[in-house]
């Protein structure tokens, strides 16, 4: 065996499931040998190939170490495969627990890669339960805490994780990953009271971005930096912390045809099209079909076929209810996104679970075991109008050559915010990005079916009062978002705008709020000219220069 498939058998051991790209940047050797090199591993059998893709990850071949590959390691290295097993991720157990995380991984690791363009050689460390994902040490002895908040990841959740990180190793720097520009803002807050700088990034940015890539920022300052630049701004030695060698530490035994439909298999084997349905069902539960095909962008039958799909690896369950055909995650799906997420899988189901509680009562929200799946369920009509508009945003956007980069449900949609000391929430049904050709449009959905009495009205809109006054809308999108409020009635749109217009000279707050009604939405849409705003009685778009 030379000296380069040596390399690459240590490397693995210590970072499995690279790709070839990663491994010729981490272990400084060429493409070329690299890809000699692995070849020859894999004809051997020391090494198994497993394939991945995701989003953000173009299809790419990860390899692992067998089992016979960990034991000619330990013959190289003049140790024994026990120890081996003690000290590197190299166990069965060890590469389940990844290959769950996998699609985070790959991000971390396209990180790693980048970071070997300025410092090299690095080292490296896996984490199981600590705050940080994982660890980096450069040559000079500074070390970096890498940290990613998954799509799926409540905002509690994160801080915590975070408030975490505070309490353990002296890092030099955290590096924090998070799914977009939302999040991202609401982590600057959170690491300002770290012991140590942080820098932060979308996830989106960081798995193609190099090393001169602009994409980082710190907790304050609205500039953005290089990786280069950022830590160039460190200085001195970091500690980083081990944990605990895990009791169980079998060598890795399994096969990829004989594991190929476990759960932990599954950010290995779905495709991204596939993985992009689970989470948009991950964040509309109960989507009806045709609603499902507009979010993903494709064909009727194509959207059948990931469907089809779905169900067949037991991921979605098609259910009838109000008789249409609605679309769900099984228990299965939510672990595997808790998994892969770092979540409570056990949260997951009891918030968002479609089981039922008595198999043998007929399916109504009352027999839904998920909390928070079941109040959807049971407020089904007003949980269908929100799918149809997001669903009807997103193609009429395409149509015109606008993005939706942005779409959130409830549950990622709501804002905590202080006024006049107190501690206040919005909690609309849908927060969206709208991207033009040379701008970012934030809003607000609210779909309101009982605010029928001017009283009603009034209360509906005092949160955002009190959200608009003040600097809150600023601070978490970096632009005053619009709201929009949908009335079931064109006569109780124009009845919302009246009394909003004297709740605004009232408080002397102004908010840039836009009603109309469903009739309108279904006829001319979202970006349609159909919301009453200012005083001239007149419908606008939304979403002009307005």
């Amino acid at each position: 065996m030379n000296t380069v498939e040596r390399d690459l058998l240590e490397q693995l051991a210590v970072m499995p499931l690279l790709d070839r790209v990663e491994l010729a940047a981490v272990s400084g050797r060429s493409p070329s040998a690299v890809y000699e090199g692995i070849g020859s591993l894999a004809d051997e059998h020391l090494v198994a190939r497993l394939p991945h893709a995701s989003e953000l990850i173009a299809p790419t071949q990860r390899f692992r170490l067998t089992a016979s590959g960990l034991d000619r390691l330990a013959d190289l290295s003049g140790t024994t495969t026990p120890a081996l097993l003690r000290e590197h991720p190299t166990s069965e157990e060890w590469l389940r627990l990844l290959m769950r995380r996998l699609d985070g991984i790959a991000v971390i690791y396209r990180l790693t890669a980048a970071l070997c363009e300025e410092w090299f050689p690095i080292r490296f460390r896996w984490y199981r339960s600590a705050p940080a994902d994982a660890a980096i040490a450069l040559p000079d002895g500074r070390t970096l805490a890498i940290l990613r908040c998954g799509r799926t990841a409540n905002r509690t959740a994160f801080a915590r994780r975070i408030g975490r990180l505070r309490d353990g190793p002296a890092f030099s720097a955290a590096l924090l990953l998070v799914p977009d520009e939302v999040r991202l803002r609401h982590a600057r807050r959170l690491a300002a009271s770290l012991p140590f700088v942080c820098f932060l990034a979308q996830e989106t940015h960081t798995a193609t971005a190099s090393m001169e890539s602009r994409i980082w920022r710190a907790p304050s300052g609205a500039s953005a930096m290089s990786l280069a630049t950022s830590l160039g701004l460190l200085s001195g030695r970091g500690s980083w912390g081990r944990e605990p060698a895990r009791q169980r530490r079998s060598p890795p035994g399994w096969t990829e045809p004989e594991a190929g439909d476990a759960d932990w298999m599954l950010s290995s084997r779905l495709k991204p099209a596939a993985k992009r349905t689970v989470d948009l069902l991950a964040d509309w539960p109960w989507l009806a079909p045709d609603h499902l095909t507009h979010l993903l962008s494709v064909g009727r039958r194509r959207g059948s076929a990931l469907t089809a799909e779905m169900q067949r690896r037991r991921l979605v369950t098609a259910l009838s209810l109000g008789g249409r055909r609605r679309l769900a995650l099984t228990d299965r799906a939510l672990t595997w996104l808790a998994h892969r997420d770092r979540t409570s899988p056990a949260d997951a189901r009891r918030r968002w679970s479609a089981s039922l509680l008595d198999e043998d009562v007929p399916l109504e929200w009352r027999n839904v075991s998920g909390a928070r799946a079941r109040q959807l369920l049971r407020h089904l009509e007003h949980t269908e109008a929100v799918h149809g508009f997001a669903a009807r945003l997103v193609s009429q956007a395409r149509s015109i050559d606008w993005d939706v980069a942005q779409l959130d449900p409830p549950q990622r949609a709501s804002r905590y915010f202080r006024h006049r000391g107190r501690l206040h929430s919005i909690q609309p049904d849908a927060f969206g990005l709208l991207r033009g050709p040379d701008r970012y449009l934030p809003f607000f959905l609210e779909w309101e079916r009982r605010a029928i009495r001017p009283k009603t009205m009034a209360a509906r809109l005092a949160p955002y009062l009190r959200y608009f006054d003040g600097r809150s809308p600023l601070d978490d999108h970096g632009a005053v978002p619009r709201l929009l409020i949908v009335l079931e009635q064109d006569l109780l749109a124009s009845r919302f705008m009246a009394v909003a217009r004297g709740e605004m000279e009232r408080t002397d707050v102004q908010i840039p709020l836009f009603v109309s009604d469903r009739e309108q939405i279904d006829s001319a849409g979202p970006l349609g000219s159909i919301w009453l705003t200012g005083s001239d009685w007149q419908r606008h778009s939304a979403f002009s220069n307005r």
